[in-house]
């Protein structure tokens, strides 16, 4: 748990990759893209817990059509600032098979959770399987180097990134706009 007055500092000291108004049009644009994609696929959207909760969230209201919502906890980072091993906390509760789903999660890194999420959804007879990101990372670490989300808002630059849903040990979820943490 870190202190209110050095989680303060971590966000005064932080640079502003994307203010909340560049974040929102990025939101906007992919909404636009699956309402062409998915309006009359009545699909799954499966928020990944807890990063994708808030580009989630407001994906979701701008999106015009039936489709079901539900939710996965999947974590390889807990609290901590380096990934380690995959832990699966809550799965969905939606039946998958012959449903198109829609994985959103708030970033692509290095993208072993989303492989992972896309590869159990599609072993539950899902019949397509996509995914939305909000921010992709773009560095060489990459799990598959043919992977890539369907949907992405932003690209950044290969830093430590908290806000809207990114956080830093735990903190600044809730940050409005994505930052990266000084010198990292």
């Amino acid at each position: 748990m870190l202190e209110v007055q050095e989680a303060n500092q971590i966000l005064s000291d932080a640079d502003c990759l994307y203010s909340e108004a560049a974040v929102e049009a990025a939101i906007a644009t992919i909404a636009a893209q699956i309402i062409e994609e998915y309006a009359s696929l009545n699909p799954v959207v499966i928020c990944l817990m807890n990063g994708g909760l808030i580009f989630c969230g407001k994906l979701l209201t701008r999106l015009d059509f039936p489709l079901e919502v539900d939710y996965l906890h999947v974590t390889r980072y807990g609290q901590d600032t380096e990934p380690g091993s995959l832990q699966w906390i809550v799965t969905p509760q939606q039946t998958l098979a012959n449903r198109h789903v829609l994985v959103v999660d708030d970033i692509l890194d290095q993208g072993k959770t989303l492989l992972s999420v896309i590869k159990s959804c599609r072993d539950q007879g899902a019949e397509s399987v996509r995914c939305a990101v909000l921010v992709d990372k773009q560095h060489d670490r990459k799990a598959d180097q043919a992977f890539s989300a369907d949907f992405v808002g932003l690209e950044v630059e290969d830093r430590f990134l908290f806000g809207y849903g990114m956080d830093y040990k735990g903190y600044w979820r809730n940050a409005p706009g994505i930052y990266a943490i000084k010198g990292k």
